[in-house]
């Protein structure tokens, strides 16, 4: 797990519903998985989004791999 990723990643009920979002920017997680899922390359989304950085859309890949790590099916 890379805790300095996860980090950049924030849960505030005040923010998007309380959705993880990539801290002081208010884009979720949610968001760029679906954008990685669109094919849209880590290189090519801060063209939507220059706030983000290649490193936070990482962060949302960690965040997301670690949330489905301890799910039960």
């Amino acid at each position: 797990m890379n805790t300095k990723l996860l980090k950049r990643i924030e849960i505030n009920s005040k923010v998007l519903l309380g959705k993880p979002v990539i801290r002081g920017t208010g884009i979720s997680v949610e968001i760029i998985l679906r954008k990685l899922a669109d094919n849209i390359s880590i290189e090519d989304i801060p063209a939507d989004y220059p706030r983000l950085t290649k490193d936070d859309i990482r962060a949302a890949m960690v965040y997301a791999a670690e949330t489905i790590s301890t799910e039960q099916v």
